[in-house]
């Protein structure tokens, strides 16, 4: 994909975006004849080419000070984090440094077409394009008289499949959204819809003509030989399968299923729109049974997924970890990526202008427990068997994603000769007094942890970026959708429409199963059997499994937001861990605690002018 451009891609590149209305009513520019550009299907994919570059690389679309972690999982002091932690959320429109700010960090548009992410157009600037750019197509499907059939369909259902991802783009951040499906030339009159899911029901739409058009690999078919070892990219039958059942599962979660009104219960769901989300994503898990994809067999496994990919190439290919769906068209410097993979090592380790991001003692505490498979709070409760969380060895006998994924006190960060003793193991110790170690000091961990999820390492000694430049041999990325999400979201669906042990209709796997499969492959106990019993403590692990799997991915945000519980003080006190170098005392601090009141803080509020165009179209509550 990334090699697949032609010239006409720029033609709408061209397009100056103020405003939702100005932009949806530029008409088709004139600079090549909209007869040509659809006579061949050279020239249709290469119109259709420029959506690829208008999806948001959330961990690479800022600048090298990434910002794109919203939720209880990380803290930094200063852009939209620091906003979204005060409750400043219309603070976005002037971001520079997040994937959400109105223009990039140069105070530009964006241009569609730059090889760079940052300094792409945004998700809202960039999903209004992506739709007037899919309409355009299906409005002029009788030009493409050039084309065969097989030729045809996979232009149209790639128009559809993103009209349809675009318009859920804007609707997790914003909400109920129109579904655009013309060509605006004239006054919009299209009214804001009352409820979430009639958005989503007419979206759902695009998907399902998405799933008819599209193949199921483009490396199979006649058209996508011309392009064969650029595919991987390209949206096929099973990603529009997986972001159906996304936005199916979004639109049962309680935050749209109450639509804004009081008395939100974090367990009531739309049990008919589960259902139908589970059924999506059960024929995402045939295609996986028919080799298309596969989940990481291990944990070393899972590296292939994450980082563990040859610059320039695709992550989560290779047989043992096939777990890519669907991902933007990348593009981003060696530079932004590696500030990407550093973005939650501290400066001292990584060398990146990134690290900028801390992990939090609360999200780690609460999320990743233990060796037995049962959160700290069960495991404490004594009600599962003798307690083994030990409060003076925090780090001890925890869940094997909690020691890939986070760096603690006293992890050897590197054996390699010639590192200085300091750099070799992590000294994050801070007793609360200005005492601290070499990692905990300024520019370094606030919280007393490091993320390193994406961050390179090899037999333990490739931790330490400076004198070795590691790094630069891998592109990590944040995929849109990978096979592991839809397990998760498939549990998730299936047990909100048939509880924890019944399979799906379409896919003879239970949501117990589906997350002892990931447990699995971690070396983490199956969830235990009275958890299962208990529909609201399973959904709890459900919950859980889903911060552990996709920690650090920019998921939980939204995820946080959809459930309902962004505004209990369980996610809205950001914690960091003060202890001494001999670990003598463990004591938990606050340093920051969030603004969120439910409805206002669960939704981004409209520029004010996109509520002023026409009567219908209101602001979000509490703006």
């Amino acid at each position: 994909m990334k090699n697949f451009k032609i010239t006409i891609v720029l033609l709408v590149g061209l397009l100056s975006l103020f405003s939702c209305e100005e932009y949806l009513d530029i008409a088709p520019e004139a600079e090549i004849d909209i007869t040509d550009v659809f006579a061949t299907f050279e020239s249709s994919q290469g119109f259709v080419e420029e959506m690829y570059n208008l999806v948001v690389e959330y961990g690479t679309a800022g600048h090298s000070f990434q910002d794109y972690l919203f939720g209880d999982d990380s803290y930094r002091s200063g852009q939209f984090s620091s906003a979204v932690d005060q409750g400043s959320l219309n603070n976005w429109v002037s971001q520079k440094y997040a994937y959400l700010g109105k223009d990039t960090h140069q105070g530009k548009e964006g241009d569609t077409n730059d090889s760079q992410a940052r300094r792409r157009p945004r998700v809202w600037r960039g999903s209004m394009l992506g739709i007037r750019k899919a309409n355009l197509v299906l409005a002029n499907e009788e030009l493409m008289v050039g084309l065969t059939q097989e030729e045809k369909n996979v232009i149209l259902g790639q128009a559809y499949f993103f009209r349809a991802f675009f318009h859920n783009e804007v609707m997790k951040f914003w909400g109920r959204f129109p579904h655009i499906t013309e060509v605006y030339e004239g006054t919009i009159t299209t009214p804001r819809p009352e409820t979430y899911k009639e958005c989503a029901l007419s979206v759902n739409e695009d998907y399902k003509k998405a799933i008819e058009l599209l193949p199921v690999n483009w490396d199979n078919e006649e058209y996508g030989q011309r392009t064969l070892g650029n595919n991987a990219g390209r949206v096929t039958k099973g990603a529009a399968y997986a972001f159906q059942g996304k936005n199916l599962l979004w639109a049962a979660s309680p935050l749209m299923y109450f639509n804004n009104q009081p008395g939100i219960d974090t367990y009531t769901y739309d049990t008919e729109l589960a259902a139908m989300a589970a059924e999506a994503f059960a024929e995402v898990l045939k295609l996986e049974q028919a080799g298309e994809y596969s989940l990481a067999k291990n944990m070393e496994d899972y590296k292939k997924v994450l980082w563990e990919t040859p610059r320039n190439t695709w992550p989560g290919l290779v047989p043992e970890a096939h777990e890519l769906i669907f991902a933007g068209s990348g593009g981003s410097s060696v530079g932004q990526t590696i500030a990407f993979m550093a973005n939650g090592i501290p400066r001292p380790i990584g060398q990146s202008s990134s690290g900028n991001d801390n992990a939090t003692h609360n999200f780690i505490y609460y999320n990743f427990g233990m060796a037995n498979g049962l959160s700290i709070e069960d495991d404490m409760s004594g009600a599962y068997g003798t307690p083994t969380y030990d409060p003076t060895r925090p780090f001890d006998n925890r869940d094997p994603r909690f020691h890939a994924w986070v760096f603690a006190d006293r992890d050897v960060i590197s054996t390699r000769g010639g590192v200085s003793a300091a750099n070799k193991k992590a000294q994050l110790w801070d007793d609360g007094t200005g005492n601290s170690g070499a990692h905990r000091a300024s520019n370094a961990s606030r919280t007393g942890y490091m993320y390193k999820k994406f961050y390179p390492e090899i037999d333990g000694q490739y931790h330490v970026q400076a004198g070795n430049n590691i790094i630069r041999r891998f592109t990590g990325m944040r995929i849109h959708m990978r096979l592991t999400d839809v397990y998760l979201m498939y549990a998730e669906a299936l047990h909100v429409a048939k509880g924890a042990t019944t399979p799906s209709s379409a896919f003879a796997l239970t949501a117990e199963q589906a997350i002892n499969t990931l447990r699995d492959r971690a070396g983490v106990p199956h969830v235990n059997s009275a958890i299962v019993a208990d529909s609201k403590k399973f959904m709890d692990e459900l919950r859980r499994e889903r911060a552990v799997e996709l920690s650090y991915e920019g998921h939980r945000w939204m995820d946080i937001r959809r459930w309902g519980v962004a505004h209990e003080e369980k996610y809205r006190v950001k914690t960091g861990l003060y202890f001494d170098k001999d670990w003598t005392f463990f004591n938990e601090y606050v340093i920051i605690e969030r603004v969120c009141e439910y409805p206002k803080h669960y939704w981004l509020p409209f520029e004010a002018n996109q509520t002023q165009f026409y009567e219908g179209f209101p602001q979000n509550p509490g703006w």
